[in-house]
C-alpha cells in the first residue's frame, strides 16, 4: 500500500510521455516523506520530560514495540500516515504531543506523500497545478502544464479539490468538540482530548484508519466520521475528474523558451513549499489548540 502509490509516479511519467515529470513528483513526495519520518523520530527519541524528572533517561517507550525501538517507530509512523495503511508498531495515543502532531500533519497535507493507491497521485497533481498557477502569477505568464493552459475553470476545480479535505475535517471536529455527544466518549481533557477528536476526523477524511484510543465510538462518531470520509473522498474525486476532462479537451501547445519547466529542482522546491504553506495556513490554528498547546506545558510537569 506504500510502494504502489510511489510507483504510480513512474506510471504517470510514462502516460504523459515525459518521465521527468513523474520523477519530479516522486522526489517531492520523497522529501515530504523523509521529513515526516525524521520529524516524528526526534520528539520520540527525546522522550517525555515528566519521566525524566524521575531520573529515567531515554526515549518515549510508552506504547512502543520494544524489539524495534523509537527509530523504527518514526519510520512506521511516516509510512502509515503518509499512505492509507493506518497500521503501526506503536500506540498512537502514547506518542508525545509533537509526535502526534507529525502524524496528523502527514495526513493534513493532503496525504500526498505517497498517499493512497491512486488518490495520492491525483491529490499531488492538484497541488502541481496550483503551484504552476502561483508560479505563473509570479513571473507574469499564463500558467501552463504539459502543454495545456490553465484558465479560470481549471483553477476553480483545483481549489474545490483541495478545499474539500480541510472542510471535511475542521467543521465536524469543531462541532464534535462542543456538543455533548462528541464529548460523551472522550476520556482525556484539555488539548489532548481535542487532539484525539481532530485526529479522528483527519484519519477518516484521509481514509487512513489509524486512531488515538482515548476517543471511544458512539452513534455520533459513527455518523460524523462516515460523513467526513464521504465528503473528503468524493469532494476531491469529482472535481479532479472534471479537471481531467477539461484538460483533455484543450489543444496541446508546444513548449517555448517562455514555458516554465515543471521537471526541475526549482519546481520541486516550489511544489513542496506550496504544499506546506497551504497545509499550515489551513490546519495550524487547529493544531495549535491541540498538540502544540499540549507540548508547551509538558516541560513544566503538566499533563492532560
Amino acid at each position: 500500500m506504500f510502494l504502489v502509490p510511489a510507483a504510480l509516479t513512474y506510471t504517470f511519467g510514462s502516460i504523459v510521455r515525459d518521465r521527468r515529470q513523474g520523477w519530479a513528483i516522486f522526489w517531492a513526495m520523497s522529501v515530504l516523506f523523509i521529513a515526516g519520518a525524521v520529524a516524528a523520530t526526534i520528539p520520540e527519541a527525546a522522550g517525555n520530560p515528566l519521566i525524566h524528572h524521575l531520573g529515567v533517561a531515554g526515549g518515549n517507550f510508552e506504547g512502543k514495540e520494544a524489539r524495534f525501538g523509537v527509530a523504527d517507530t518514526g519510520l512506521s509512523l511516516a509510512v502509515a500516515t503518509d499512505s492509507t495503511v493506518g497500521a503501526g508498531n506503536f500506540a498512537y495515543d502514547s506518542l508525545t504531543p509533537l509526535g502526534g502532531l507529525v502524524a496528523m500533519v502527514n495526513m493534513q497535507l493532503g496525504e500526498v506523500a505517497f498517499g493512497g493507491v491512486g488518490s495520492g497521485l491525483f491529490g499531488m497533481l492538484a497541488f502541481v497545478l496550483l503551484t504552476v498557477f502561483v508560479a505563473g502569477l509570479l513571473v507574469g505568464r499564463t500558467p501552463e502544464y504539459l502543454g495545456n493552459k490553465l484558465e479560470r475553470r481549471e483553477i476553480l476545480l483545483v481549489i474545490l479539490a483541495i478545499l474539500a479535505f480541510p472542510v471535511s475535517i475542521l467543521i465536524p471536529a469543531a462541532i464534535a468538540a462542543v456538543v455533548p455527544p462528541g464529548l460523551a466518549t472522550l476520556s482525556n481533557a484539555g488539548p489532548h482530548g481535542f487532539s484525539e477528536i481532530l485526529y479522528a476526523f483527519t484519519s477518516s477524511a484521509a481514509s487512513n484508519g489509524s486512531a488515538m484510543a482515548g476517543l471511544g465510538a458512539n452513534t455520533f462518531y459513527d455518523v460524523a466520521l462516515g460523513l467526513a470520509m464521504t465528503v473528503a473522498r468524493y469532494g476531491s474525486i469529482v472535481p479532479t475528474l472534471a479537471l481531467a476532462g477539461a484538460l483533455a479537451a484543450k489543444p496541446r501547445n508546444d513548449a517555448t523558451q517562455g514555458t516554465m519547466r515543471t521537471d526541475g529542482t526549482l519546481f520541486v522546491s516550489l511544489l513542496i513549499a506550496n504544499i506546506v504553506v497551504v497545509g499550515a495556513l489551513t490546519f495550524l490554528p487547529a493544531d495549535a489548540v491541540g498538540p502544540i498547546v499540549e507540548h508547551l506545558p509538558m516541560s513544566q510537569g503538566k499533563t492532560f
